[in-house]
């Protein structure tokens, strides 16, 4: 229950987790590769947050970027140390790392997460599970702080797979409501008895409730980014071609192919950095 953590990756939701950690008491140490020295209880060394914390949490962009942060920490790693992978990742990706740091005597826990920035700032993000459920239980009361719910899903890359799910999903949204947003434009009808239309039709979600004033102010800072969500479908593709049953077609995913092109298209026209509701730019 005293447990202390660290954060390791101080993006749009490492950095929000570690200020809200920090305004807990809880913060031991934080690091970024692009050095952030205003930030509380900053380290200089990724080591240096593994020897101030218990727990260090890490979330980084992909799975390249999490072997470069265990290949400086596994040496400071040992019985008594939790790493909590919370960086989106493929299920390969992830019961590698679990054997590295199991390793060295640490113990590992997959914690992917949905909920975007407003989400971590309200500490209403949503962890999924992958690990021993005594080590889930250990970690709670510190994850709980951060989030809203948590569910044990089983292994690690279940719990990978899920989150790579989980965005496709979101994503296939996004694409729908751009193309009846815009259908609706042409139409001559405003955007505002749009989407209170919207509200009262089975399709309504919290994705259309988080878009919403973005899609009307074409305003696309990002909440979740174009980049990072083309990465996450592009370990989407690899996860499925991983696991076909070998007959024919058995590896198709029509519509999550169809969206990596309209992501690689947002990019390519410089919308790279923008919230992934910029998908309605082309169109």
């Amino acid at each position: 229950m005293n447990k202390t953590i660290g954060v390791i990756g101080l993006g749009i939701i490492g950095g929000t987790w570690a200020r809200n950690y920090a305004a807990d008491g809880v913060l031991a140490g934080c690091w970024n590769r692009t050095p952030q020295p205003q930030m509380p209880a900053w380290k200089n060394t990724p080591e240096e947050v593994v020897t101030a914390a218990d727990m260090v949490q890490i979330v980084v962009a992909d799975p390249p970027a999490v072997a470069g942060i265990l290949e400086k920490i596994l040496p400071w790693l040992g019985p008594g140390k939790i790493v909590v992978q919370s960086s989106t990742i493929d299920p390969a990706s992830s019961e590698k790392f679990s054997a590295q740091v199991t390793a060295s005597g640490a113990r590992y826990l997959e914690a992917p997460f949905t909920g975007s920035k407003p989400a971590a700032e309200n500490r209403q993000t949503v962890f999924f599970l992958g690990g021993f459920a005594g080590l889930v239980a250990e970690v709670e009361p510190l994850l709980s702080r951060i989030s809203a719910h948590r569910f044990h899903l089983g292994t690690g890359a279940q719990a990978a797979s899920v989150k790579l799910a989980l965005n496709l999903n979101i994503l296939a949204q996004m694409e729908g409501l751009a193309e009846a947003l815009t259908i609706a434009r042409r139409a001559g009808v405003g955007d505002e008895m749009f989407f209170r239309v919207l509200e009262k039709n089975v399709a309504y979600s919290g994705l259309v409730k988080l878009k919403e004033p973005k899609l009307r102010a074409g305003d696309f800072s990002p909440q979740f980014s174009v980049k990072h969500m083309h990465k996450d479908m592009r370990l989407a593709t690899g996860m499925v071609h991983s696991t076909g049953s070998g007959q024919a077609g058995a590896n198709a995913m029509p519509l999550l192919e169809t969206l990596r092109e309209r992501l690689r298209q947002v990019e390519e026209h410089g919308g790279a950095d923008e919230d992934f509701s910029a998908l309605i730019k082309l169109l």
